[in-house]
C-alpha cells in the first residue's frame, strides 16, 4: 500500500500541474520576443557616382516580420569586404524575427551586384546606401519620420561598419548605427605608425594583399573588380611601401575620420581585441570624434575580430544583446537609454566542454580610451643590441597570420609568433609580484641608430610564463618607421612607441619581454640590408583598468530560468515521491528475438514541425563482433539517426531496440552503450585520468565497474592520461573521448566522426582501437565521411541517402566486382600501346609504374597474357573499385546538400 493517502496524491498532482503552468507562463513572459519573418530577393537599380548618373544593380534581400501590426522601423544591414548579402543572412533573420524590416544587399563589385569597388567611397558605396534609404522610405511596411525619411538604423562589420559611419555622416536620415570591427582612417590602418615622428607608416602588405585578392572578375586581370584609382593606389604602395599624395587622399576620402563631426545618429561602437587589421585604437579614434560633436556614443570591446574569436565563447551573445538593446531604444523607443558606460571582456580559459573560449565581461561607468584608468610601470633590463635588417625583409619574423590566425592561437598559445636570430633585440622585466589587468596600449621608449639614417622596426610585447612559453597577445605588433637617425646610439634621441591596445590579465610570476625586430612577414620592410643598434630608455608602461564583472545575457537568462526550474522541481518533488513505489514495480518489456543483438533499428523516421524530414525510413542491425560504418552525404540523416539512438531526440516513427530493450530517452539500457556523438568535452585544468574519474562518478556506478585499465589499454593513451587535458593535442583529446566512451567496456560503442581532425598516423591508430574493441562479443557503430577508413576499419556498412538506406551489408559485398584494375608494369609506354590494341575502354597512368585500366569486358587473364607475351613484366594486378566508387555509384549527385538537424 502507498505511504500517502489517495487524496494527497491527487492534490500533489494538481499542485504540480498548476506550478508547471505558472512557471511556463513566467518563462514565456521574460523570454525575448520571437516572430516569424518573410524574405524577398530582388534587384534594386540605383544611380550614384560624382554626378549621380552611373547606374548599378544591387543584389538585395528584404525581410519583414510576420504578424506585424502597422509600420515597423528598418535596419540597413551591410556585409564585410568580400562578402555578399548571404554573409549576414543569420543576422538579418534574427533582426526580422525581432520585429524589424531588414534590407541587406551585396555591395557594388561583389557577388551578383554590378559596378566597381571604390572602398566605401562617399560618391559610390555611400551614395548606393543613400538610394537604399530612399527605397525603404517608399515601402508601405516601413515606419517613417517624415516624407522620404524612414526610421532606420545601420548595422555592419568591417567594410559594412565603415559604411555605417560614412552614411550617418553624409545622410541625416539615419537614426542609429552599430558599426563593428572597422576603421577610422584607412591610410593609418594600412600604413600604421606606432611613434609620433611625422613620417609615413609601414605598409601592411599581408592584409592589403588579402583585400586586393578578394576581388575577382572584371576586365582587368591585374585589378579584378576594383576601380582603376584604387587599383593603382594598391600597386604603387605594394611596390614602394610609400604612398604618394593621391593615394593618401583616396584612402582618406574613404575614412570615417572625415565625417565624425557630422554624425548625429547615436552610435554603438563594437571593436575586437583580436584584430591585427583594425585594432582597438580605430574605435577609440571614432569614439572620441563622435563624442566631441555631442552625439551619444557607447564603446564595447569583445574577444574577437578579424583574426578570430567568433565562437560561442567569444561573448557574441553580449555583442548581440548590446546591438538589440541599442536598436530597440533608438529605433523602437523600447527601454531606457543604454547610457555611455563602457563594457569589455577578456579570455578566462576554456569552457567545460573544452570546445571554445570562456570570456569574462566587465563594465566601467565611462569609456577610458586606450590609456586605461591606471598604470603599471616596469623596469626593463637588457643592454643595447645590434640587429640586422635582411634584404627584402626575407626571412621575416612572424607575428600573426592575417585573416587565418585562430582565436586560440592568437589569444592563448602564441605559438604562431616567432623571431629570427640576429634580427631582434630582447628586453625583459622582473617577474610580476601580482597579477596585472592590462586594458589599453602599452608604451615604451626606444632609441635606435642606423648607418643609413633610417630604420623600420617592429616592437612586440610578449607575456612569458614560468616555463618560458611566450605569448604575443592577439598577434599584435607596433611598426615604427624612423628617419633622421644618428649613426651612433649615444647620440640617438628616444622615441615613445605606443603598442596596439590589448586586453589581458598578466599572471603573477610571469615576465614581460619587449622584442624589437627588423622584419615582419605582415609588413613591407626596406629592401636594402642594414644593421641597426637599439636600446630601451626607461620603463615599460602598462595601462590598467578595473571594472565591475558582468554576466553575459545568455548567462543571465540561464540564471533566471534556473531559478524558475528549481521552483518547478520543488513542486514536483511530492509527485515524484508518490510515484516512486510504482516505478520500482515496473517491469521492462524485452523483445526476446532481439535480446542478444546489440542494436536493431526498424522503420525509423524523424520529421520536424516545419516539414523538414531528416530521416525518411531507416532500418538496420548491428550484431556482436561487427564494426558497422554508417555512411552518407551531408544531410543524409546520419547524425539525426545517432542522436535518436542516444536518446537526444525522439523519433517521429519507428523503434530502436538495444539488446531487446525498446529505447526511449533516459532508458536504463543506455548504461550498456558508450557514445561519442556531440564531440569531446573535458575540464582543461584536470588530467585525463581525473576527467575520466569525474565522468564515471557522475554516472553513480562503482569505480570498480569502470574497468579503467582495460579501457585505457584499448584506447592507447599511455602516460598521457596523467597530463592536464589543456595540453592535449586534438588527437589526444579524441582518444581520451574514446576512452571515456569505453569506460565500463559497454557492449555497444557508438561514435560520430571519431577521426575528425586526426592526422594519418592517428587515424591508423584509431582504426586499430576500434578493431580491438569489437572483440569478446562487443560491437561498434561508427559514422564517418572518410570512406577509405571505413573500408579498412569496418566489417559492415550502411549507406544512407536522402533519409533512406540505399545499401547495407558486408563491406566486401557493397564494394562488389570491379570493372577497373590497377596494374604495375615494367614498361608503362609499351603496356599502354598493347592494352589499347586489346580494345579496353581506357588506360590511365598511375604513378611511375602504374596504369589504371577500364577492362570494358576484356578478361583479366587475357590482359596479363598479352603483356607477358610482349615482354612487359607485370608486378601486380588488383581490382580498382573501392568503397568510394561504390558509394558514389549509390548516391551519385543526389545528396540533399544540407546538414543534418
Amino acid at each position: 500500500m502507498s505511504a500517502f493517502p489517495r487524496v494527497t496524491r491527487r492534490r500533489a498532482v494538481t499542485a504540480a500541474v498548476v506550478l508547471v503552468l505558472i512557471i511556463a507562463a513566467a518563462i514565456w513572459a521574460v523570454l525575448p520576443e520571437r516572430a516569424d519573418w518573410t524574405a524577398q530577393d530582388l534587384r534594386i537599380t540605383v544611380r550614384s557616382g560624382p554626378g549621380d548618373d552611373q547606374p548599378v544593380d544591387l543584389d538585395a534581400r528584404f525581410l519583414l516580420p510576420a504578424g506585424r501590426s502597422g509600420r515597423v522601423p528598418a535596419v540597413l544591414l551591410a556585409h564585410g569586404f568580400g562578402g555578399t548579402k548571404d554573409s549576414v543572412r543569420s543576422d538579418a533573420e534574427s533582426l526580422a524575427a525581432r520585429g524589424y524590416a531588414v534590407l541587406t544587399w551585396t555591395a557594388r563589385g561583389f557577388g551578383r551586384s554590378t559596378g566597381e569597388i571604390h572602398l566605401d567611397s562617399p560618391d559610390y558605396e555611400v551614395k548606393d546606401a543613400q538610394r537604399l534609404l530612399d527605397w525603404l522610405a517608399q515601402r508601405p511596411e516601413v515606419r517613417t519620420d517624415a516624407a522620404g525619411d524612414p526610421r532606420v538604423g545601420v548595422v555592419g562589420g568591417s567594410y559594412g561598419g565603415a559604411l555605417a559611419l560614412l552614411l550617418a555622416g553624409q545622410d541625416r536620415r539615419v537614426d542609429a548605427i552599430v558599426p563593428s570591427i572597422t576603421w577610422n582612417d584607412l591610410s593609418r590602418s594600412f600604413l600604421p605608425q606606432a611613434a609620433e615622428t611625422g613620417t609615413t607608416g609601414v605598409f601592411k602588405k599581408s592584409w592589403a594583399g588579402l583585400f586586393f585578392g578578394s576581388s575577382s572578375g572584371g576586365d582587368n586581370p591585374a585589378c579584378g573588380r576594383f576601380a582603376a584609382d584604387v587599383c593603382q593606389a594598391y600597386l604603387s604602395m605594394a611596390t614602394t611601401g610609400v604612398p604618394d599624395q593621391a593615394t593618401l587622399d583616396l584612402l582618406r576620402k574613404s575614412s570615417p575620420a572625415t565625417v565624425l563631426d557630422r554624425i548625429k545618429a547615436p552610435t554603438l561602437l563594437i571593436q575586437g581585441a583580436v584584430d591585427t587589421l583594425f585594432p582597438l585604437s580605430e574605435a577609440d579614434a571614432n569614439a572620441k570624434g563622435i563624442a566631441a560633436a555631442g552625439t551619444p556614443v557607447r564603446v564595447a570591446w569583445f574577444t574577437g575580430g578579424h583574426d578570430g574569436g567568433t565562437g560561442p565563447g567569444s561573448d557574441q551573445d553580449r555583442v548581440k544583446y548590446l546591438t538589440i538593446q541599442w536598436l530597440d531604444h533608438y529605433l523602437n523607443g523600447k527601454g531606457a537609454a543604454p547610457g555611455d558606460d563602457f563594457t569589455w571582456s577578456r579570455v578566462a580559459g576554456f569552457s567545460a566542454l573544452d570546445r571554445d573560449l570562456v570570456t569574462n565581461g566587465y563594465s566601467a561607468t565611462a569609456y577610458p580610451g586606450v590609456t586605461g584608468t591606471g598604470s603599471a610601470r616596469l623596469d626593463l633590463s637588457g643592454a643595447a643590441q645590434p640587429i640586422a635588417n635582411p634584404p627584402n625583409g626575407n626571412p621575416g619574423a612572424i607575428s600573426s597570420l592575417p585573416g587565418l590566425g585562430s582565436r586560440l592561437t592568437s589569444l592563448l598559445s602564441g605559438n604562431v609568433a616567432s623571431d629570427i636570430p640576429g634580427q631582434h633585440a630582447t628586453f625583459t622585466t622582473a617577474p610580476l609580484a601580482a597579477a596585472v589587468d592590462v586594458a589599453g596600449s602599452p608604451t615604451v621608449r626606444l632609441r635606435a641608430a642606423s648607418p643609413t639614417g633610417e630604420a623600420v622596426l617592429f616592437v612586440k610585447l610578449y607575456d612569458v610564463d614560468q616555463g618560458d612559453a611566450a605569448t604575443l597577445s592577439a598577434g599584435l605588433v607596433a611598426p615604427v618607421r624612423l628617419t633622421g637617425l644618428a649613426k651612433d646610439l649615444s647620440q640617438a634621441q628616444p622615441v615613445t612607441v605606443t603598442l596596439p591596445a590589448i586586453v589581458r590579465q598578466l599572471a603573477a610570476g610571469h615576465t614581460l619581454r619587449v622584442v624589437v625586430a627588423t622584419s615582419d612577414q605582415a609588413f613591407l620592410s626596406p629592401a636594402a640590408p642594414a644593421t641597426y643598434t637599439v636600446a630601451v630608455d626607461g620603463q615599460l608602461t602598462l595601462p590598467t583598468l578595473v571594472g565591475k564583472p558582468i554576466a553575459s545575457p545568455a548567462a543571465i537568462w540561464w540564471y533566471v530560468l534556473g531559478a524558475l526550474i528549481l521552483v518547478v522541481l520543488l513542486g514536483l518533488a511530492v509527485l515524484l515521491l508518490v510515484r516512486r513505489a510504482r516505478r520500482r514495480r515496473r517491469v521492462t518489456t524485452v523483445t526476446a528475438e532481439y535480446a542478444d543483438t546489440p542494436l536493431v533499428v526498424t522503420g525509423l523516421r524523424k520529421a520536424y514541425q516545419d516539414g523538414f524530414v531528416a530521416v525518411e525510413e531507416i532500418g538496420f542491425t548491428v550484431e556482436r563482433g561487427q564494426v558497422v560504418g554508417l555512411l552518407g552525404p551531408n544531410g543524409a540523416g546520419k547524425t539525426t539517426t545517432l542522436r535518436v539512438l542516444m536518446g537526444l531526440t525522439t523519433p517521429t516513427a519507428g523503434e530502436i531496440h538495444v539488446f531487446g530493450h525498446r529505447l526511449v530517452p533516459g532508458a536504463q539500457i543506455l548504461s550498456r552503450v558508450g557514445a561519442l556523438v556531440e564531440g569531446p568535452g573535458f575540464l582543461p585544468h584536470l588530467t585525463g585520468r581525473q576527467n575520466l574519474r569525474a565522468y564515471w562518478q557522475a554516472t553513480g556506478r562503482p569505480w570498480a565497474d569502470a574497468r579503467f585499465d582495460e579501457a585505457l589499454e584499448i584506447a592507447g593513451l599511455g602516460a598521457s592520461v596523467d597530463r592536464k587535458t589543456k595540453n592535449y593535442s586534438h588527437g589526444m583529446r579524441q582518444r581520451l573521448a574514446i576512452a571515456q566512451a569505453m569506460l565500463g567496456l559497454p557492449e555497444l560503442l557508438v561514435l560520430d566522426e571519431p577521426t575528425d581532425g586526426l592526422d594519418p598516423p592517428q587515424i591508423a591508430e584509431m582504426r586499430r582501437v576500434l578493431q580491438r574493441y569489437a572483440t569478446d562479443g562487443r560491437a561498434v557503430l561508427v559514422s564517418s565521411h572518410l570512406l577509405a577508413e571505413v573500408e579498412q576499419t569496418c566489417t559492415h556498412a550502411v549507406v544512407v541517402n536522402k533519409g533512406r538506406i540505399v545499401a547495407s551489408g558486408p563491406v566486401d559485398e557493397i564494394v562488389g566486382d570491379s570493372p577497373t584494375v590497377a596494374i604495375d608494369v615494367t614498361d608503362v609506354s609499351a603496356a599502354t600501346d598493347i592494352l589499347t590494341g586489346l580494345g579496353v575502354r581506357s588506360v590511365t597512368p598511375d604513378g611511375a609504374t602504374g596504369l589504371i585500366v577500364d577492362m570494358n569486358g576484356t578478361p583479366r587473364a587475357e590482359v596479363v597474357a598479352s603483356l607477358v607475351r610482349a615482354g612487359v613484366g607485370v608486378d601486380r594486378v588488383v581490382p580498382r573499385r573501392r568503397l568510394e566508387d561504390a558509394f558514389l555509384a549509390l548516391v551519385g549527385d543526389n545528396s540533399r546538400g544540407s546538414g543534418d538537424r
